[in-house]
């Protein structure tokens, strides 16, 4: 690594621990990060995986107050659905190649932005016209853990999505469960990427480092900042990541 890469590395890392913990979305700047060094998709996605993974666990005991209103066995159902999607999901991304995995990100990155910045009028359809839709349904969780597993870009906009379809409303109670439950997913994607040799070690070391300061520096900024602001800024580093990831599929 040079001192720009690292330099670059380092930026996307702190930044990266400060927006998951605020709302979502840090893998937006970690992965794009690696990739922008020369690191192949695949194990650039596991890298980012394994950098911003100490970040969860920083930005959860930010959280813990929020955290510990939540009933202790509900917390454990939830835990485990979320360990089995993404092992599953994890799976996946090892049998998947570079080239396949980049005509896939730019559309999993667009969609995890639309699902975020539409939550709530998502919540309002499905609470008028589905039925089906029921609190802390367990497909759901379980289909959004393998997409963490799989790609953990926007793992965070997902799940406040998800969060907002089983009609929570507190935006800092969904920020302690999304981070609680995104460290768990990450606890068992991390185990398998390493163990199968996708894990680049001195930039994800580094990025780890700098991703669990920016986690632990962003629950307070997420107390101050109005909702609709973060929600607005997320969404923007959404829709311009996946530009330039649509842009390096077409142009490329």
């Amino acid at each position: 690594m040079t001192l720009f890469d690292i330099a670059i590395l380092v930026i996307a890392a702190f930044g990266a621990g400060v927006l998951n913990t605020i709302a979502g979305g840090g893998t937006f700047l970690t992965f794009p990060a690696l990739v922008f060094t020369g690191m192949p998709p695949v194990a650039a996605n596991a890298t980012s995986a394994m950098a911003v993974f100490p970040g969860y666990l920083a930005g959860a005991f930010g959280f813990r107050n929020e955290l510990g209103v939540f009933d202790r066995k509900r917390l454990a159902r939830l835990c485990l659905i979320t360990l089995a999607g993404g092992l599953v999901g994890s799976g996946l991304l090892l049998v998947s190649s570079n080239e396949a995995f980049s005509v896939v990100v730019p559309f999993l990155l667009l969609a995890a932005t639309l699902a975020f910045l539409l939550g709530d009028r998502i919540r309002a359809f499905a609470a008028a016209h589905a039925r089906a839709v029921t609190p802390e349904g367990a497909l759901g969780l379980f289909a959004v853990s393998v997409y963490g597993g799989y790609f953990n870009g926007g793992l965070g906009i997902v799940l406040l999505a998800l969060f907002a379809l089983w009609g929570m409303t507190d935006l800092h109670g969904m920020n302690g469960l999304k981070n609680g439950l995104s460290f768990v997913l990450s606890s068992i994607s991390v185990v398998v990427f390493a163990l199968a040799g996708l894990v680049a070690w001195p930039q994800a070391l580094l990025m780890m480092l700098a991703a669990t300061a920016g986690g632990y520096a962003g629950a307070p900024l997420a107390r101050a900042l109005p909702k609709q602001a973060v929600r607005w800024l997320i969404a923007a580093i959404g829709f311009g990541m996946s530009a330039v990831f649509f842009w390096r599929l077409f142009a490329g």
